[in-house]
């Protein structure tokens, strides 16, 4: 082997396994630093694209998911005033039978009514305050000074658009109160309010916001209301308004059963949409995700590696100096 002192072969040598090791073993550094084997494009290009396009899924995923939270949250809301509700409409129910019961008498009438009026004013407090960060299903009218700045929900269901909306309930009551056999044995009249006790016909001209003052079954003479319960082909006084006040509870118990369904539809594509999000993180893991143990083994190789690399170096380098002694 030639000795030159502008040339040395075995340093150049030592040299390229020192850099190529040094690469490698920053490499592998980062890997063990952050856990993944693909940081960025030049780890992996294939990989990392679909890694990319699979985390901008779950993002889009996790604001779905969001989005049926919040819808959750508003339909129990508003299932929980429902339930509210019916109990208020079966308070009257026993009312109306105390008050038809008492029709002779003018101060039993009117202290049975004030308690009736003062039942509807609380089922119009709790569909007013059935309300969810400005959503409101059960008003008529978002402008009713509580903060209600819509009455219908819509929310997604998938990452493709798809859609489920609720709304109209106030609409769907009123409609209620005309269907079924109990319809039949009354004449009912949708008050011209905005007022859920309207839509139930058990008021008339009352908005969402304003307090009762009166209801359908009592005059301001306090007597029975027989003008618009008039005997008859429909029946009795008392049979018509216990008629009425049946259908009102059977129109918010189908609002209930609506709701129900939704509330089980949210909650079907919540745990769906959960389960998809945890299937694509492992997906997105399988493609990224390092093999810590084998990362492990390869720092400690590549360590070793670069001793002996600046081993190697360093011998090459003393070769050099051989050269003095031939001329001593």
């Amino acid at each position: 082997m030639t000795l030159s002192i502008n040339t040395n072969a075995s340093a150049l040598v030592a040299i390229e396994t020192l850099d190529a090791t040094q690469t490698s073993l920053s490499n592998t550094e980062n890997v063990v630093s952050t856990g993944k084997k693909v940081n960025n494009a030049s780890d992996n290009a294939a990989a990392y694209s679909i890694s990319q396009q699979l985390s901008g899924q779950n993002s889009g995923l996790s604001a779905v998911n969001s989005g049926l939270t919040f819808a959750a949250q508003v339909v129990n809301t508003t299932t929980t005033a429902v339930s509210s509700i019916l109990t208020d409409l079966k308070s009257i129910q026993g009312l109306v039978n105390t008050l038809t019961n008492n029709q002779t008498s003018s101060s039993s009438i009117s202290d049975t009514s004030d308690s009736i009026t003062q039942t509807l004013n609380a089922i119009n407090v709790i569909a007013r305050n059935a309300t969810l960060n400005g959503v409101n299903l059960l008003v008529n009218a978002a402008t009713d000074g509580v903060g209600i700045q819509g009455t219908s929900l819509t929310y997604l269901t998938s990452l493709g658009g798809d859609t489920n909306v609720i709304s109209g309930l106030h609409t769907e009551i009123s409609g209620a109160m005309t269907s079924g056999a109990l319809a039949s044995s009354f004449s009912y009249a949708k008050g011209s309010g905005s007022s859920l006790t309207d839509a139930l016909g058990l008021t008339t001209g009352l908005a969402s916001s304003e307090a009762a003052s009166a209801n359908i079954f009592v005059t301001s003479g306090n007597s029975l209301n027989t003008t618009t319960f008039a005997s008859g082909a429909s029946g009795s006084t008392a049979q018509q308004m216990v008629a009425l006040i049946e259908q009102a509870i059977t129109a918010m118990t189908t609002i209930a059963s609506k709701l129900g369904s939704n509330s089980s539809i949210i909650s079907s594509m919540s745990s769906f949409g959960t389960t998809l999000s945890d299937n694509i993180t492992q997906g997105v893991g399988a493609l990224t995700d390092a093999d810590m143990s084998a990362a492990s083994a390869q720092l400690t190789s590549l360590q070793t590696k670069q001793s002996l690399a600046i081993k190697s170096l360093t011998i090459a380098n003393s070769q050099s100096q051989s050269i003095l002694s031939l001329f001593q």
